[in-house]
């Protein structure tokens, strides 16, 4: 996935309501969903409060969408 952003808002926060359900995003895109911070993510992340990380190898960590839109949508 190329990595491009707009300003501070990622391309892949732009095109979410597109994007389906099994893909993939990272952090930036995460956090910029619930407008929280780096720390706040993993923090909640690790307390059950967002949908779970899956590490995909040593370095790159992501959020499936389908999840993070059941919990959007269980927020609103």
């Amino acid at each position: 996935m190329a990595r491009q952003t707009t300003g501070t808002v990622p391309d892949a926060l732009k095109n979410f309501d597109s994007l389906p359900n099994s893909a993939n995003v990272r952090a930036p895109v995460v956090m910029a969903l619930y407008g929280i911070s780096a720390a706040t993510l993993w923090r909640k992340s690790k307390d059950g409060k967002l949908p779970a990380p899956r590490r995909i190898s040593d370095r790159v960590t992501v959020w499936n969408v389908g999840e993070l839109r059941a919990s959007l949508n269980a927020t609103a």
